[in-house]
């Protein structure tokens, strides 16, 4: 069965961001089209999808290559998310539906379970799930997809620590919730920025100082499983 090109999109992605393929490694279409048990036709799809969200780059006598992003663009990142996601959650709170709001509240009930039992791992998790729903809450196609392409590079060029109080990190989380359920926009951009802020603190970056220049790849820690990607 031909997989779809969004599936391999997503596999080559989640495995970049992983660091199955590292820095300025070389991707060629047939060794990952044997990777991930589909024809040359859907890498090579995902391949130009992951070059303009800048994943990938095509060097001259070399073909796709695994990206090399500067510290800047790194810090560029941080700054773009810090301005966008105050915005959807202004957007959130005037355009959210009852859905958004259950899921939404379900993540912080579980949230400030987890974060006063301290599993780090959940919680990590956890964040990434509320933000990706609070952007979809806003009604933005746009928006969203923005917003999910910038967690994914943030995600691989920097490791985040964890919050130092887990629980007053998930107040903040509620409090967003509160904002966005009584339709105060300015209430839940102001919870936001303040909340990014804090955040953008606790992010190293993982390729300080012009890091060696990688030119292998790593074994993936778990097998490919293309029914259970997301896309």
């Amino acid at each position: 069965m031909r997989i779809p090109a969004h599936s391999v999109c997503t596999a080559i992605r989640d495995d970049i961001v992983a660091g199955v393929y590292e820095r300025g490694s070389r991707l060629t279409e047939e060794l990952l089209a044997r990777r991930y048990g589909v024809s040359r036709v859907p890498v090579r799809e995902a391949l130009r999808t992951l070059e303009a969200e800048g994943f990938v780059v095509t060097r001259r006598h070399a073909g796709a290559c695994v990206a090399e992003p500067t510290e800047q663009e790194g810090a560029d990142l941080l700054e773009m998310r810090v301005l966008l996601e105050p915005l959807g959650a202004s957007r959130a709170a005037q355009r959210r539906t009852e859905a958004h709001l259950k899921v939404l509240r379900g993540l912080v009930r579980l949230g400030q379970e987890r974060a006063r039992r301290g599993n780090s791992e959940d919680l990590r998790s956890l964040g990434s799930w509320f933000h990706e729903t609070l952007a979809q809450a806003s009604g933005s196609a746009a928006m969203t997809s923005m917003l999910t392409q910038l967690r994914h590079k943030i995600a691989w060029m920097y490791a985040v620590e964890a919050p130092a109080n887990p629980v007053e990190s998930w107040a903040e989380h509620g409090a967003i919730v509160d904002a966005v359920a009584r339709g105060d926009s300015e209430r839940a951009r102001a919870l936001t920025a303040l909340h990014t802020e804090r955040a953008t603190t606790a992010h190293r970056l993982r390729f300080a100082g012009g890091a060696e220049r990688p030119d292998r790849v790593r074994n993936s820690q778990h097998p490919v499983n293309m029914t259970g990607l997301r896309h």
